[in-house]
């Protein structure tokens, strides 16, 4: 016999985020936890969170794209190259401030999007995994031989930001920018996905033929996906240019790609909860092997040339894993944890 779950909510309620009292307070406590983060933490400490905010709002975007509507891309490197180079050049030959670079950053990176996505409303699966390849490859090309623009391999320094006069000069300082731009991109994405345009890009990637038969506008919700998604890697690169002070090519290669690639895989596909997951999974993970490894080479030398390459095979087994084992990934995960809690101590 079916059993049927009443419930009192109306369907505003339905759509809130934080729908619940307990995901109100969880919320809280996170958010005090950010907040005070760098208080108790080293700098190196702080340094790597910047990185995963970084990584996160990169990874938000990427999710759009490939999770939410479908598209898969390989050059999402090159659209952080591009709102990085943006926003170094502006900043180092101009001198315009971090609030206008920012943005300037994501339009350069969203302009590149449309030119991209404009193969993409009659190409999908392999022949578009290739197109953006392709255009991954053009770009680390143009960054290092357009020398007198990117100055190649010497790269390019970027003076220390600034937001409305204050300056930005430390991890600590620059890390609630960062923050305070990963919570306002995954609240963007989280009411995107919720909204018709969010519906739009799901129908998409789920049945896309139906979709259309249905009056969505395939070519507008498309370039819409990628100009979004571009976006916000532009301003992810931005902001990784600024913490890091210096960019050169090395740091958007396709190797940076495929990771953002393990980051939505590992977190979860398609899910705003998955790609803050994966990032953060996926940037402390070098870390962790660096913990665990670094004992081992100073106790047999001879192990260095071998353990420098672990990190590349732990990428690779990791997503093997959660692409036979877990397809939701890391979000998969927490919501069997949250619904055991639920139930326990019953397991139905």
């Amino acid at each position: 016999m079916a059993v049927t779950r009443f419930t009192t909510r109306s369907y505003p309620q339905d759509l809130r985020i934080f729908p619940s009292p307990a995901a109100r307070i969880s919320l809280v406590l996170l958010g005090a936890l950010l907040l005070t983060f760098p208080l108790f933490m080293g700098t190196y400490g702080v340094f790597v969170a910047c990185i995963c905010g970084v990584s996160i709002i990169s990874a938000l975007g990427l999710n759009l794209l490939t999770g939410c509507t479908g598209l898969m891309s390989m050059g999402h490197a090159a659209f952080m190259g591009i709102g990085a180079y943006t926003a170094a050049i502006l900043a180092a030959r101009t001198g315009l401030p971090l609030i206008a670079t920012l943005p300037l950053a994501g339009l350069a990176a969203a302009l590149a999007g449309l030119i991209v996505g404009v193969p993409a409303l009659r190409l999908k699966g392999l022949y578009l995994i290739v197109t953006t390849l392709a255009f991954q490859f053009i770009v680390e090309h143009v960054i290092y031989h357009w020398e007198s623009l990117t100055q190649s391999d010497k790269g390019i320094a970027l003076p220390s930001p600034d937001l409305f006069g204050f300056p930005l000069n430390s991890y600590q300082s620059y890390y609630y920018v960062i923050l305070a731009l990963a919570v306002a991109a995954a609240v963007f994405t989280k009411n995107l996905l919720m909204s018709r345009t969010g519906r739009a890009f799901v129908a998409i990637r789920d049945r896309d033929i139906a979709a259309e038969i249905i009056g969505i506008h395939m070519a507008k919700y498309k370039i819409m996906s990628f100009a979004i998604s571009s976006f916000m890697a532009g301003v992810a690169g931005a902001l990784y240019a600024y913490l890091l002070h210096l960019i050169s090519p090395d740091h958007f290669t396709f190797n940076q790609s495929i990771l953002y690639i393990a980051m939505i895989i590992v977190g979860g596909m398609g899910t705003v909860l998955g790609s803050i997951l994966g990032a953060v999974f996926m940037v402390l993970l070098p870390e962790a092997i660096n913990a665990v490894s670094g004992p081992l080479v100073s106790a047999y030398p001879d192990l260095a040339p071998r353990i420098g390459g672990l990190s590349v095979m732990v990428y690779g087994l990791i997503i093997i894993f959660f692409l036979l084992f877990e397809p939701l990934g890391l979000f998969g995960i927490w919501i069997r944890i949250k619904r055991y809690w639920k139930t326990w101590p019953y397991t139905y």
